[in-house]
C-alpha cells in the first residue's frame, strides 16, 4: 500500500490512490486532482466480493484537550500500510459547526491526516450542502403544502420538520415563521437543527443503493393530521427532488491520508444528536476493497461505539474484528480530577484516578462481544511514569496496551498498534452482542442503555416523552433502535461528571421518530441539536493569508 513514504511530503493524483485498491479510472468521477467520487455501479459490481476486517476506533470520554480519535484512526491505516497490509480508513465528512467552533478542523493533525485537508474541512464535495438543501426543500413543500391546502389535512401546528444549517446558530433553535401577513402563509414556531442531526442525514449514511435511499426519504415524517395521523414527505411528493438533490451526495468520496492510504471520506453525523458514524456504503466499499478497513465512531464509546453496533452493525450486518480505544494521558488526568492549570504536571496518581472512566468503556466494549487495545495517543508533555502507570492498569485488567507517536511520526509511530490489531483478529469476527432486543418495548430499550452502557439508576421519562412513546409504539414504531442524544462530556447527563459515576439520574426529555432513518432519538438531559458558538470560537483565529493560505485551520 502507502509503504515507506514520508507522510506529508507530497499527495498523489487520486487515480492512483484509486488504484492502490484496484478501483479503475472510469469508476472515479474527479473533483480536481486530489478527490473523487465512487461510481453507483462500480459499487454494486463489488457484491460477492470477500469482505476484508473492520476495525472500530473509538475514545475515552472526550476532554475540551481532545483525544485524536480521528488522528489515531488515520495513523492506524497508514501502520497497517506500512506493515505491508492492505488498508483503507472511512471517517465522517467534517462539519462547519465545529470546525469554526470547538475544533477549527476535522481532518487530523501532525502527521495524520487525510488531504488535502482544508479542502475536506470547508466544502469538500458539496455533500453536507447537498443535505442542508435537500432538508430545507422538504420544509418549504411543507409549507407551501400547507399554504395550498393541498389534500392531506396536514395541520400547520403539528408540523414536525425543522430547517437545517451546517454552524452553530444558538439564536436560530426556536424561531417564529411565517409572519408578515396572508401571503406569506400560516404563521406558527419553528426552528433549526445543525445539517449533522438531519435525518436526511442519518439515511444517507445508513441507506443501501439509491432505491433503499428514496424509500427511506418517502418515509420521513414531517407532521400530523389534525386526528393526529402521521404525514410523510411521500405524502407530499417531495422525495424524488430531494433524491435529486443527493444524486451525487450518496457515492462516497476518495482522498488518500498523508501518508498515502486511501481514505473514503463519506456522511457526517453528529454522534451526541445522531448516530455519529460514516455511511454504510462507503463500510460496505472499504471491506470489498480492502483487507483492513479502519472506522471511528463519533465522541466515547459510550455515544459512538454503542450506535455503532446497536443501529449501524445491526441494521447494515456489519461485524466489526475488534475495537480500539483511544486515551490520552491529559484526559485521564482530567478525569482523575486535574484542573487546566495543572494539567501539564506529571501526576501518576491522577492518571490511575481517571482509568474508571477508560476502563468502563473497554468493558463496554467487551461486553459487545469484541476484543479490545487501549491505543495511548501519546505526546511529548507525558510523563514515563505516567505511561507506565497507564500500561501497569491496563495489564491489570488484562487490555491489550499499545503507545502511539502517530501524531509526531505518522504510519511509523502507529506500527505496533497495527501489528496488535493484525494479531488480534486473526480469527473470525464475532456476531455482536446488542445492548437491548429490538422487539423489547421503547422505554425498556432506553432503560437498557442507560444502565448496561451509562451506569445509570434508571431513567425518568418526563410526561411529554411518555406520551409520545406511547403514542409511536401504539402507531407500530415501537420495535426499532433507539439512538441515544446527550452530552459528550460524561456518562451521565451531566456534562461536569467526570470520571465513572454511578447510580445517578437519566432525564429523557423528548422523544423523536426517524421513520426514513429506522431509528427513534431520545433526547436527554439539556442537550440541544443545534449548537451554539463557544466563548472563544476556532472561527476567531481562521484567516487567509495574501497567498490564498488558509491560516489557524487545524
Amino acid at each position: 500500500m502507502a509503504g515507506e513514504a514520508d507522510e506529508g511530503r507530497f499527495l498523489r493524483p487520486i487515480d492512483e490512490i484509486g488504484a492502490l485498491l484496484d478501483i479503475p479510472a472510469d469508476a472515479l468521477e474527479s473533483y480536481g486532482t486530489r478527490k473523487a467520487k465512487l461510481s453507483l455501479k462500480f459499487l454494486n459490481r463489488l457484491d460477492g466480493q470477500t469482505d476484508g476486517k473492520l476495525i472500530l476506533v473509538t475514545a475515552m470520554t472526550p476532554t475540551r484537550y481532545g483525544e485524536g480519535k480521528t488522528t489515531t484512526s488515520i495513523g492506524l491505516a497508514d501502520g497497517l500500510s506500512r506493515i505491508g497490509e492492505r488498508a483503507v480508513v472511512c471517517l465522517r465528512e467534517p462539519s462547519l459547526g465545529p470546525v469554526f467552533g470547538m475544533k477549527g478542523g476535522g481532518t487530523g493533525g501532525g502527521k495524520s491526516t487525510i488531504e488535502p485537508s482544508d479542502d475536506i474541512n470547508l466544502h469538500f464535495t458539496g455533500d453536507l450542502h447537498a443535505v442542508t438543501a435537500a432538508h430545507n426543500l422538504l420544509a418549504a413543500m411543507i409549507d407551501n403544502h400547507i399554504y395550498w391546502e393541498n389534500g392531506t389535512g396536514l395541520d400547520s401546528r403539528r408540523v414536525s420538520w425543522p430547517r437545517v444549517l451546517d454552524m452553530n446558530d444558538r439564536a436560530l433553535r426556536q424561531v417564529a415563521l411565517s409572519l408578515g401577513g396572508v401571503s406569506n402563509g400560516f404563521a406558527r414556531e419553528g426552528g433549526f437543527d445543525i445539517t449533522a442531526a438531519s435525518e436526511v442525514m442519518a439515511i444517507l449514511c445508513l441507506a443501501e443503493g439509491l432505491d433503499d435511499f428514496t424509500r427511506r426519504l418517502s418515509r420521513i415524517v414531517v407532521g400530523r393530521t389534525r386526528r393526529r395521523e402521521m404525514i410523510t414527505a411521500g405524502d407530499i411528493d417531495a422525495a424524488g427532488a430531494m433524491a435529486v438533490l443527493l444524486k451525487d451526495a450518496i457515492r462516497p468520496n476518495l482522498v488518500q491520508t498523508a501518508g498515502g492510504t486511501p481514505a473514503l471520506v463519506h456522511g457526517g453525523p453528529f454522534a451526541n444528536i445522531a448516530h455519529g458514524c460514516s455511511s454504510v456504503a462507503a463500510t460496505r466499499a472499504g471491506l470489498k476493497l480492502a483487507d483492513f478497513v479502519v472506522t471511528e465512531a463519533g465522541f466515547g464509546a459510550d455515544l459512538g461505539a454503542e450506535k455503532f453496533i446497536d443501529i449501524k452493525s445491526r441494521l447494515a450486518g456489519l461485524r466489526p474484528s475488534a475495537a480500539v480505544i483511544v486515551a490520552t494521558i491529559r484526559a485521564l488526568k482530567s478525569h482523575g480530577g486535574v484542573g487546566l492549570g495543572d494539567i501539564e504536571t506529571e501526576n501518576a496518581d491522577a492518571v490511575g484516578a481517571g482509568f474508571a472512566n477508560l476502563g468502563r468503556h473497554a468493558e463496554n466494549m467487551r461486553k459487545f462481544g469484541l476484543p479490545v487495545i487501549v491505543a495511548l495517543n501519546r505526546f511529548a508533555a507525558d510523563g514515563d511514569a505516567e505511561v507506565a502507570k497507564l500500561a501497569e492498569l491496563c495489564a491489570a485488567d488484562d487490555f491489550r496496551f499499545e503507545e502511539c507517536t502517530h501524531f509526531a511520526d505518522g504510519g511509523a509511530g502507529a506500527k505496533s498498534l497495527a501489528r496488535a490489531v493484525v494479531e488480534m483478529t486473526a480469527g473470525e469476527p464475532a456476531e455482536p452482542d446488542f445492548t437491548y432486543d429490538l422487539e423489547a418495548p421503547i422505554a425498556e430499550k432506553i432503560g437498557a442503555i442507560a444502565r448496561k452502557v451509562y451506569r445509570s439508576g434508571g431513567i425518568e421519562l418526563s410526561n411529554a416523552a411518555a406520551a409520545r412513546i406511547r403514542d409511536l409504539e401504539a402507531a407500530g414504531w415501537g420495535n426499532v433502535p433507539v439512538c441515544i442524544a446527550k452530552t459528550q462530556f460524561s456518562f451521565s447527563t451531566d456534562p461536569k461528571a467526570l470520571g465513572a459515576p454511578t447510580n445517578f439520574p437519566f432525564p429523557v426529555r423528548e422523544i423523536r421518530l426517524s421513520a426514513g432513518a429506522g431509528f427513534i432519538v431520545a433526547v436527554c438531559g439539556d442537550m440541544m441539536t443545534m449548537p451554539g458558538l463557544p466563548r472563544e470560537p476556532a472561527a476567531n483565529a481562521i484567516s487567509i493569508g495574501s497567498d490564498g493560505e488558509i491560516v489557524g485551520m487545524s
